[in-house]
């Protein structure tokens, strides 16, 4: 007959080995830069909504023209794996647009005049 385990004991050998990857926020700091540019955007007229997911090891910051579409611009803050130290990348429909150590460097491309072309 079988060996009797408790379920303690059975949810221990079901665990997968790795590691989960830890949960990846945005600092205060890094929130405030990021709210800075929003609401410059969002005065002019150009941006309307955002939004801030999390996945596993990356942080999203979405930017939305209108609340009912897809973000125009997306800044994520991804860390494990290659990226151990953490990076920042800035995409828009799909395409990365920047790629940084800092989320300083990934915002100067919002000093530019950025427009989406459809």
């Amino acid at each position: 007959m079988g060996q009797l385990l408790s379920l303690q004991d059975f949810a221990q050998l079901r665990t997968p080995s790795r590691k989960q990857p830890r949960t990846v926020y945005f600092t205060r700091s890094e929130l405030n830069a990021l709210l800075s540019v929003y609401s410059r955007r969002v005065a002019s007229g150009e941006w309307r909504d955002y939004a801030i997911d999390h996945h596993a090891g990356t942080a999203i910051f979405s930017i939305f023209r209108h609340s009912q579409e897809r973000p125009i611009f997306a800044v994520a803050k991804r860390v494990g794996g290659a990226a151990k130290s953490g990076e920042y990348l800035l995409f828009s429909q799909g395409q990365r647009l920047a790629r940084a150590k800092t989320l300083g460097e990934v915002l100067k491309t919002f000093e530019r005049k950025l427009q989406v072309v459809s």
